[in-house]
């Protein structure tokens, strides 16, 4: 007889445990990892406190499942792979893709602490001549892949690309490593990186595409992507 009055007790126990956010995602989500499985392979990425808009929204679009069946509508060897178009999940062989998604976007969030080095999840956005803000996209995203660049190469980047702007020796040692896309530093907004599966984004962005769009000639698909326990 007392049986119901203990489970309800350790239900309420474990719900004020992990209590509901403004935001409608529960305190225990902002530690979870998410495990994105593509027809390609599994990446685990891990989002950025430092970025709190776009981890929760990318969140909560995870739980929702927004982005299962989604395609890698864009992808460039050597640079990177770009999803998160609802309009992809049905989409035609011919069909143009890239304009979709919700309707809203989220404030930039640049911070100096977050380079794209390989691996960066990063959010799309609008170009700055229609978009001088620099907002991101509501659900597009790009994993980067990049090139490795020598200590030379960044010297001519600093003044080709990024109007002198200096990288820092910090960075500049993973950009020598594992590589990136630096000219991108500060113009997009970085709330994540794969912690495993970078073999996947190689996979992924060595695939045959057509042009001009870079779409990939046989689909490459999001098959799910969910929170997992984070390990480490």
């Amino acid at each position: 007889m007392h049986r119901f009055p203990i489970a309800l007790f350790l239900f309420i126990v474990l719900y004020s445990c992990n209590p509901k956010l403004s935001n409608g995602l529960r305190k225990n989500d902002l530690k979870e990892d998410v495990e994105m499985i593509t027809d390609k392979g599994t990446m685990i990425i891990r989002l950025s406190d430092s970025t709190p808009l776009h981890r929760d929204n990318f969140l909560k679009l995870v739980k929702r499942g927004y982005y299962d069946s989604l395609l890698f509508h864009r992808v460039i060897n050597h640079f990177m792979i770009q999803a998160g178009d609802p309009k992809s999940k049905y989409a035609k062989p011919d069909e143009i893709l890239g304009d979709g998604g919700p309707a809203y976007t989220i404030p930039a969030e640049f911070r100096t602490t977050l380079f794209h080095y390989k691996g960066v999840i990063a959010a799309a956005r609008e170009a700055d001549d229609v978009n001088p803000g620099k907002a991101s996209s509501g659900s597009q995203f790009y994993i980067v892949e990049g090139k490795i660049f020598t200590d030379g190469q960044l010297d001519s980047l600093e003044v080709t690309r990024l109007h002198g702007r200096k990288i820092p020796r910090w960075q500049r040692g993973k950009y020598e490593t594992i590589g990136g896309s630096p000219h991108l530093d500060q113009q997009y907004t970085i709330f994540g990186e794969v912690i495993k599966g970078l073999d996947v984004i190689d996979s992924i962005a060595s695939v045959p595409t057509t042009k001009p769009y870079n779409r990939p000639q046989k689909d490459v698909r999001i098959i799910k992507m969910q929170l997992i326990r984070r390990k480490n």
